[in-house]
């Protein structure tokens, strides 16, 4: 009877995670779970023979394949192709983030810029840049050519291209704060892009709702600082791609599957329970 309790639960909280899945469908960059199982210690009963016990969720593992791409007309929405994350800070942690361990991590790139002129996601946390400071764009100089005025292009190597407020003049962003330099070809080594962050295990990563992630001792993330060599796109297998977002990698059709399959083993359990109370009535019915 308990084994069949156990299947009960368990495939109670697998049930949880498809509809968490479905739930998410349409959630910017969601990652989508499984659950995995295995059979609990047996007991021996002599004769080299053992019987189970019953099964146990032996993990929820985070599925970290690519969501499809969808187009959109804001330049600062954006999207990752390949396996690393947008770096970011809460609003009311001290910049810079020292090391990229420290930073949240996120595939959601549905971004904006504030009033503050920080670069954020919808819950005002501040994208960084390859130093570890958070993205902020100038109008403090009193310069009209150098004054932000709009994002206008984001490079697949985390580039960002701003128009100032004259109208006419574009800049690259430089570093957070600062007046952007003329966007000429010379300059695009000096100044800062938007920072990625890689996870050697990221199905170790702790999941911190509103689409963050924090990094874990066994998720392999540097614990080390920012820098353009360690933390700038490549621009080829790692690329940041502008008007698009990356959609949620959740299979409707595969979860369905799942949830019929989830669902028969929930009741074939349930059986074993009412069988194994009929097998106990009759036992009952002998000694009267």
């Amino acid at each position: 009877m308990f084994t069949g309790v156990s299947g009960l639960l368990n495939n109670g909280e697998a049930m949880n995670v498809i509809g968490n899945n479905i739930a998410n469908v349409n959630t910017v960059g969601f990652k989508g779970a499984r659950s995995l199982f295995s059979d609990r210690l047996s007991e021996s009963i002599g004769n080299n023979s053992q019987v189970g016990k019953g099964v146990q969720l032996q993990t929820v593992q985070n599925l970290f394949t690519q969501g499809s791409s969808q187009s959109s007309e804001n330049v600062t929405d954006l999207s990752i192709q390949g396996n690393s994350f947008f770096a970011l800070k809460s609003p009311v942690t001290a910049a810079p983030v020292a090391l990229q361990s420290g930073a949240y991590l996120s595939r959601a790139g549905a971004f904006h810029v504030d009033n503050n002129l920080y670069l954020v996601n919808p819950d005002g946390y501040q994208v960084l840049d390859t130093t570890g400071n958070p993205i902020q764009f100038s109008r403090t100089t009193g310069s009209a050519t150098t004054d932000f005025g709009k994002v206008t292009k984001v490079d697949p190597n985390g580039l960002i291209t701003y128009l100032a407020s004259d109208g006419i003049t574009l800049n690259y962003y430089n570093t957070t704060g600062a007046a952007g330099l003329p966007a000429l070809p010379a300059n695009q080594a000096a100044v800062q892009k938007i920072a990625v962050v890689t996870a050697s295990d990221p199905t170790a990563l702790s999941k911190l709702g509103g689409s963050l992630y924090q990094a874990t001792a066994d998720a392999g993330v540097p614990a080390a600082a920012f820098s353009i060599p360690d933390n700038q796109p490549n621009g080829t297998s790692e690329q940041v791609l502008s008007n698009s977002l990356e959609q949620s990698n959740v299979d409707m059709a595969n979860e369905f599957v799942k949830m019929i399959i989830t669902q028969r083993a929930y009741s074939a359990n349930s059986k074993t329970i009412t069988t194994t109370d009929q097998m106990t009535q009759e036992v009952l019915g002998l000694i009267r």
